[in-house]
């Protein structure tokens, strides 16, 4: 939806310097060397005429040790087991999908497998050779996936656990090391990405207003309230102790009735967001509407947050009133603060932390 006007007053604008610009997120691999100290063989010297075929001896035993040495070098594998494990992971490839298969793993009677969800759209036809493919189950291949331990696929991002892998998958989908969804809810934005890399994205791509400040006084103005799309008004980013907030207003139908929400989420995880609570505020005419609470994680959906209705929700009717005048324009100032939470070690008890 678009805005006639707009007017965003923070306590202090955002420095430039204090966004940094991540085109990619930090890949960080570690690699397991494998050090070999050869020891050489003392061998007692005598005055004899064998002197010089022992020495030939040596320098080939030597070159065998070498050898031997080098193969056990090759051989060797880190803790990690990354190297084999990865040509393993490829047999467990899906040929039609390329997921990793999960049992029921089928099979045709040339030994070509592929997933029990893929098995249905190939109409029961083997991809590779195309022969019926039957109800043939490769128990041998489940068997190797139930004795693999294979890393999180975001351990260059971090994660340093490794896992079972029919547990794998279900450690990945909930990952704190995994990649966020780009906050933005104005258009269907498939970017991921960490913290820094979203913010500069918000920034430079969504063109979104950046704050710096735990306080905010925003002014909404709308020429015609009465026609409402199921559309983003506003997301601003807001910068403060060390975090990132953004804050949604916007209007969507509700039933038969078009209504004005705010909300504000944490760019970051839930545990950490738990930390931080914040206040919204609306009101004119000796009238005022408040909200309290626990800014959402971007982890959760924006459309989740909306439809749970977690935040400052205004009717339209209260909405006008709040805007004065004849009713035909939406004039709505929406004020808040964001504080950090602090465990009283003393007390037990929770102490808001106001920034200055």
């Amino acid at each position: 939806m678009d805005l006639d006007s707009i007017e965003c007053v923070s306590s202090s604008d955002l420095d430039e310097d204090e966004i940094h610009h991540h085109h990619h997120p930090h890949q960080h691999q570690h690699q397991h060397q494998h050090h070999h100290v050869l020891h050489p063989h003392h061998h007692s010297e005598f005055s004899s005429s064998n002197n010089k075929s022992r020495n030939a001896n040596n320098v080939a035993n030597n070159n065998n040790n070498n050898n031997n040495n080098t193969n056990s070098i090759n051989n060797l594998v880190g803790p990690t087991a990354i190297a084999p494990a990865t040509s393993v992971h490829e047999l467990l490839e899906c040929p039609v999908c390329t997921n990793s298969m999960y049992p029921p793993i089928h099979q045709c009677h040339n030994g070509h497998t592929l997933c029990s969800t893929c098995k249905t759209r190939v109409q029961n036809r083997c991809p590779t050779c195309r022969q019926e493919l039957g109800d043939i189950r490769c128990l041998a291949l489940e068997k190797v996936a139930e004795s693999l331990e294979l890393p999180c696929k975001y351990y260059s991002l971090g994660c340093p656990e490794i896992f079972p892998y029919y547990s794998k998958l279900k450690h990945e989908a909930m990952c704190n090391f995994r990649p966020y969804n780009c906050p933005y809810a104005g258009s269907e934005c498939s970017v991921v990405g960490d913290i820094p890399f979203l913010v500069a994205h918000l920034r430079d791509d969504h063109k979104v207003d950046m704050h710096t400040g735990c306080t905010f006084n925003h002014r909404y103005v709308k020429s015609n309230p009465r026609e409402v799309e199921n559309a983003t008004w506003m997301l601003t980013v807001f910068h403060c102790f060390g975090q990132y907030f953004c804050l949604h207003f916007e209007a969507f139908q509700l039933g038969m009735a078009p209504v004005y929400m705010a909300f504000l989420r944490f760019m970051g995880d839930e545990n950490e967001a738990r930390n931080y609570s914040y206040s919204l505020e609306v009101g004119a005419n000796g009238r005022k509407l408040i909200w309290e609470g626990t800014p959402r994680s971007i982890r959760d959906s924006h459309k989740k947050v909306r439809d749970s209705h977690d935040g400052l929700i205004i009717q339209r009717n209260m909405a006008l009133f709040f805007s004065g005048g004849d009713r035909k324009e939406l004039k709505l100032r929406v004020t808040g603060r964001i504080w950090k939470e602090q465990q009283n070690p003393d007390a037990g008890v929770c102490i808001p932390n106001l920034c200055s």
